[in-house]
């Protein structure tokens, strides 16, 4: 082990960022689960009401965000390195938001139907979010390793899942509903946003490697 490593962790260090992360990835399995809630039901003002909880749910995640921030910019010592823990923080965010767009989006577009694409998304984006808790909870020790690894792979095999998912429902569109222009571009708009849900998911499993290769 190098001195620096050595003078890092014999340093006293703020532990709140482990709580915090917590309650955020806690709060980010909420949101997916909510959204299933969603996917899953046919009435549209059910799905307003949902709705209008799932933006709740995302204003706590705002709140954990800041709540990040501000103990980054006061606290000398950090568990792990301040900019990754800001891309945590920041993608959980990300994540979050693309949730919330989708649930807008059925508003807005009115649409109470419940597809079978649509509810096979929202059950890869609460597979990916269950993941991305569990991993996140084990990056503050390094004996986890391979279970991060694991937990990795396991969210990449879901984002693989929800690609295949996205181009067969994209050709289906134009397949099928053809003469519905307006139709395709509802559904369209939908189903990029979910595909986007994903690659977010995605994109924080890159965070989780850095994290593990920087602490190794």
């Amino acid at each position: 082990m190098s001195l620096d490593k050595i003078v890092k962790w014999l340093m006293p260090k703020e532990e709140r960022f482990h709580e915090l992360l917590a309650l955020d990835t806690a709060n980010l399995v909420k949101a997916a689960r909510l959204f299933k809630e969603i996917a899953d039901g046919t009435n549209l003002e059910e799905r307003r009401v949902k709705s209008v909880m799932l933006k709740a749910v995302e204003h706590d995640g705002d709140t954990l965000t800041r709540q990040v921030f501000e103990a980054l910019n006061s606290t000398f010592i950090t568990p792990l390195d301040r900019e990754d823990i800001r891309s945590i923080a920041m993608d959980i965010d990300d994540i979050l938001d693309y949730l919330e767009a989708v649930s807008q989006s059925l508003i807005l577009f009115e649409l109470a139907e419940s597809p079978i694409v649509l509810r096979q998304f929202a059950d890869i984006l609460v597979a990916m979010s269950e993941a991305i808790d569990k991993a996140t909870s084990m990056v503050w020790d390094l004996a986890n390793e391979k279970r991060i690894g694991d937990a990795i792979v396991r969210i990449s095999e879901l984002e693989n899942q929800a690609d295949q998912l996205y181009n067969a429902v994209i050709a289906d569109l134009f397949r099928g509903h053809a003469q519905d222009a307006i139709y395709i571009l509802k559904w369209k708009e939908i189903y990029q946003q979910l595909e986007d849900a994903c690659d977010a998911c995605k994109d924080y499993t890159h965070i989780l490697g850095n994290v593990v290769i920087k602490n190794a």
